[in-house]
């Protein structure tokens, strides 16, 4: 289960490396619905307190739709693809946990950022 906004730690927060700010995305679209387990955690992101949930545009087409953004104010926490890959800001403490407990891959192209696959009702911890 996804951690509550009550229980969400902001302290991982303050070293987070961030490349895309909200008001580099350009128009912000509602996101679009996914696959099963990853819509599920979307649902259970877009509760949380002060969390901004948007359609995550392809890199290279911004008029092609490629799943969901998070934003804690202007700042981007991550998002989901449509194929369900997550691709998460973390800071360096949080993603060396993570890359030793094999609960993620290295993000080739950000430094702290961490990518792992939703396709199981696991994948919400």
């Amino acid at each position: 289960m996804l951690p509550q906004a009550a229980t969400f730690d902001y302290i991982y927060l303050t070293d987070i490396e961030i490349n895309m700010r909200l008001e580099d995305k350009g128009q912000i679209l509602p996101p679009p619905v996914l696959n099963k387990y990853p819509q599920m955690v979307s649902e259970e992101i877009q509760k949380w307190s002060n969390i901004i949930s948007a359609t995550h545009l392809d890199l290279y087409d911004r008029t092609k739709v490629d799943g969901a953004d998070f934003y804690l104010g202007k700042k981007e926490l991550g998002h989901i693809h449509l194929d369900g890959w997550v691709h998460l800001a973390t800071n360096k403490e949080l993603s060396q946990l993570m890359l030793k407990n094999k609960l993620a891959e290295k993000f080739p192209y950000a430094q702290n950022w961490v990518m792992f696959s939703i396709k199981l009702r696991q994948a919400q911890w």
